[in-house]
């Protein structure tokens, strides 16, 4: 069952219809904004009777008493408002989700608006929203306890500065978007979403004042981008590399660059994978659509910086076209490529990818989001992305911005020691490295492909797909990387 969720902010919230949200604190479990909505002070006891204290995340769902006008009143605790974080006001907000039900309406009272400024109900509000997105496009048939067709919920949030909540929940809705953008395409099947359909929904962004190119097989063959061609030749679906170009700062400027590998389905090629799991394969876009979603949310919220997403899309299938293990490409840098594994393949797309947007766009950085490597899920889980990088400054504020959002990376290292694992006696490299240190050597290969410019790349591969659930989200596909990056612009490069 879709869902369609109207957010808005209201000095006097009418306060009629299926819920009403109220945040308690440790020293008043039951906000002074609930007195209007229990006359008798029946609350008072129910609450207590709950046990409900007011704690950080903590729920309280009591029926409303008879006097109230609404039926049903929840409560999550915030425990001291004024001590905390954005993202745990999206945790509220996400908890807050799960105590609506099937009402219509709700209204949210904020019990002390004092300690809960509008950057903190804005992000509540962020956090009900993530949590809200759920992908049941093609479920047919609901489970008992839901309805047919979309539904459409009102929450109403009350604050006594609505005006001010307003206006920092529009850059905020930018990313709730952003990131439900991102999730949609992880998710989507891969029969669905192929190379021309994903460039097809890039496209769509020119409906929010970005410019969008797509390069065809013909064109990339022109460039001589043999490294992402080599990958596509074994699927009758013909690959794309879309460039999305967002103009927000002074046309002087050197754009921000942010690149996405888009395999949109990886068998492994020749070098097929196992069986089991290969569903997951489907994900292999991930970071193509943290690209796509960062992108949107920059256009979205008028962004005051120059930016260019690039992304390619291909899918690697085996086929008697194949390419094989032993056959050597040349990049669109000249760089020649031993492929070792063809399994190894989102690299020998990237690489290509960064070198078109280097010589093309001479960007300021250039940050690259890929499902590259199993190794790293080995090294730091599904909890952290790996980062590498060339620049000591993009990695800090990589860093930052990675804690301030919680899309958390860890540094990993690059050195010469580990380039030379991916030396080729037949070319002057090869696409991979071994089992040993397989998310590093993956990062030495695009290195060689950056040059000077401040680059930093992000492994995704454990934090894009099937990562754990949390209070903003309970999708398969977790749209990581549109926050992060959002951040990343917004506290450092935006006038």
């Amino acid at each position: 069952m879709s869902m369609s969720i109207k957010i808005s902010f209201s000095k006097t919230a009418k306060t009629s219809g299926g819920l009403v949200v109220a945040l308690g604190s440790l020293n008043q479990p039951v906000p002074h904004a609930v007195s209007g909505v229990d006359p008798s002070g029946q609350l008072q006891k129910a609450v207590k009777v709950a046990g409900f204290t007011g704690k950080t995340f903590s729920t309280a769902d009591v029926i409303a008493p008879v006097d109230a006008p609404v039926d049903r009143i929840a409560l999550v605790g915030a425990g001291e408002p004024d001590k905390l974080t954005g993202h745990e006001w999206m945790r509220i907000g996400g908890k807050a989700f799960t105590l609506i039900g099937k009402a219509e309406r709700v209204t949210v009272l904020l019990g002390d608006t004092a300690a809960i400024g509008v950057e903190a109900a804005a992000d509540m509000a962020l956090g009900l929203l993530l949590r809200a997105y759920r992908f049941d496009l093609y479920k047919t048939k609901k489970a008992e306890d839901e309805e047919n067709g979309s539904r459409e919920l009102t929450v109403v949030f009350q604050h006594e500065d609505a005006a001010g909540c307003k206006k920092a929940f529009a850059s905020r809705q930018a990313v709730a978007d952003g990131v439900k953008l991102a999730r949609d395409l992880v998710n989507e099947p891969a029969n669905v979403l192929g190379p021309v359909e994903f460039a097809g929904r890039a496209k769509e962004l020119e409906a929010l004042g970005m410019e969008v190119e797509i390069l065809t097989e013909k064109e990339m063959k022109k460039l001589k981008m043999e490294a992402l061609l080599g990958v596509s030749l074994g699927s009758v679906r013909p690959p794309r590399l879309a460039i999305m170009q967002w103009q927000g700062g002074k046309p002087k400027d050197k754009p921000l660059a942010f690149v996405g590998k888009g395999v949109v389905f990886d068998t492994g090629g020749i070098s097929i994978k196992p069986a089991a799991s290969m569903e997951d394969m489907k994900g292999d876009m991930g970071g193509a659509a943290a690209v796509t979603g960062l992108m949107h949310t920059l256009a979205a919220r008028k962004a005051k910086v120059n930016a260019v997403g690039i992304i390619g899309l291909v899918e690697n299938m085996p086929d008697g076209a194949a390419q094989r293990p032993g056959d050597i490409v040349r990049s669109m840098s000249g760089q020649t490529i031993e492929i070792i594994n063809t399994d190894a393949e989102g690299r020998l797309v990237l690489c290509d990818a960064l070198t078109y947007c280097q010589q093309r766009f001479k960007p300021e950085i250039m940050v690259n989001l890929a499902t590259l490597t199993g190794a790293v899920m080995v090294a730091l889980g599904q909890h952290h992305a790996g980062l590498f990088s060339n620049d000591e400054k993009l990695s800090e504020a990589l860093g930052k911005a990675g804690e301030a959002t919680q899309e958390r990376v860890w540094r990993l290292p690059l050195d010469p020691a580990y380039d030379k694992m991916i030396d080729s006696k037949f070319a002057d490299m090869k696409n991979t490295g071994g089992r040993y240190a397989g998310s590093i050597t993956a990062a030495q290969f695009l290195k060689r492909f950056v040059g000077d410019t401040p680059w930093a790349h992000l492994d995704i591969a454990g934090t894009a797909m099937g990562s754990p659930a949390t209070d903003i989200n309970q999708s398969w596909a977790s749209g990581f990387g549109v926050r992060l990056l959002d951040e990343l612009v917004r506290a450092n490069y935006e006038s």
